[in-house]
C-alpha cells in the first residue's frame, strides 16, 4: 500500500472530505516509523495515513481514547481535527492532526528529560482503568519468549552484529524465571520509543503515536530507561517512578526483547529502528556486567 500513498492521494482525500483545507500545501514528512505515512498539510496540520490494516485499527483506538485522556495529561499529545474515511482508492480510516513541533531525542538523554518522561508515565498511570482496552504490549512477559529466543538464534548467525547472544539469553531466562505473577494493571502508552517522543532542547514537548495504548504491566512504559536515557538519567527516571526491582527487571527484559526482535527484522530496511535496537542491546549488557 505504501507505494501508492503519495502527495497526490492526500490532496484528493483532503479536497473530497475536508474542503476547508483544500489547496493547502502538502508535503511528505520523513519518518522512521513503519505503521503510518505522514504528510504536512500547511503550517499547522499533519495527515497520518496507516500503511496496514492493523495500523487502521490504531486510528479508531486513538479517536476513541485520546480526547478522554488528554485532559489528564500535562504533556501535549496528538489532537485529531479531522476523522478521514476510506476514499479515492484508499481503504482505511485516516486522520488530520494538529502539528506538534519538536525533534526526536537523541540517545543518552539528560536527567531533565528523564524527569519529564517520569511525569508523563505517572500521569498515564493515574488515569482510571474503567473500560480501558488491553495494551498491545501489556501482557505477561512469557508471551514474548518464543519470539525472543527466535531473534537470539537469528543473531547468532549474524556475527557482524557482534551481539553476545549467550549473555542476552542468560538475562532473558533469568528474568523469565524470576518474573512475578503481579497482576497490577495501569494505563500505558506502551511504545515510548525515541521516534514517538518530541523534545525542545532537553525538555519533553510532546508524546505521539498512541496506537499501542491501554491497560497492562507497568514495566511496559520503562522503555526509555534503556532506549534513550544516559546512565545517570536512567537512575533519575527510576527514582522518580519509585520502581521496585521486579518491575525494573521486567522492564529491562521487555526492552531487550523488543530490540532483539527488531534488529534482525529491520537491519537492512530501517536504519533508525536497527540503530536504536543496537543501542538498547549495548546499554542493557553494560548495565548487567
Amino acid at each position: 500500500m505504501g507505494d501508492v500513498i503519495d502527495e497526490n492521494l492526500v490532496r484528493k482525500l483532503i479536497a473530497a472530505q475536508f474542503p476547508r483545507w483544500d489547496g493547502a500545501p502538502v508535503g511528505r514528512w520523513p519518518s522512521g516509523g513503519t505503521v503510518n505515512a505522514m504528510f504536512r498539510l500547511g503550517d499547522d496540520l499533519v495527515v497520518r495515513l496507516p500503511l496496514t490494516e492493523s495500523g487502521a485499527e490504531d486510528v479508531v483506538l486513538e479517536r476513541t481514547w485520546l480526547p478522554r485522556i488528554a485532559p489528564r495529561l500535562s504533556t501535549r499529545i496528538p489532537e485529531s481535527l479531522g476523522a478521514g474515511q476510506p476514499g479515492e482508492g484508499y481503504p482505511w480510516p485516516w486522520s488530520v492532526y494538529r502539528w506538534l513541533p519538536g525533534e526526536n531525542p537523541r540517545p543518552d538523554g539528560p536527567s531533565q528529560l528523564a524527569e519529564d518522561l517520569a511525569e508523563f508515565v505517572l500521569a498515564m498511570r493515574s488515569i482510571p482503568l474503567a473500560g480501558a482496552p488491553r495494551a498491545y504490549r501489556g501482557g505477561p512477559l512469557a508471551a514474548l519468549d518464543t519470539a525472543t529466543r527466535s531473534a537470539i538464534e537469528s543473531l547468532r548467525v549474524t556475527p557482524e552484529e557482534n551481539v553476545d547472544c549467550d549473555a542476552v539469553l542468560r538475562l532473558w531466562e533469568n528474568t523469565l524465571r524470576a518474573a512475578d505473577s503481579d497482576d497490577a494493571q495501569v494505563w500505558l502508552h506502551a511504545d515510548l520509543m525515541p521516534g514517538n517522543l518530541l523534545v525542545d532542547g532537553e525538555r519533553l514537548s510532546a508524546v505521539i503515536d498512541f496506537g499501542c495504548m491501554g491497560a497492562g504491566d507497568p514495566a511496559c512504559d520503562l522503555f526509555p530507561a534503556w532506549n534513550l536515557l544516559s546512565d545517570e538519567a536512567r537512575e533519575v527516571f527510576r527514582e522518580a517512578l519509585k520502581v521496585d526491582e521486579a518491575t525494573w527487571s521486567r522492564g529491562r527484559a521487555r526492552t531487550l526483547s523488543q530490540a532483539l526482535i527488531a534488529l534482525p527484522y529491520y537491519r537492512n530496511t530501517n536504519p533508525a529502528m536497527a540503530g536504536n535496537a543496537r543501542h538498547v542491546i549495548r546499554t542493557v549488557l553494560r548495565e548487567i556486567t
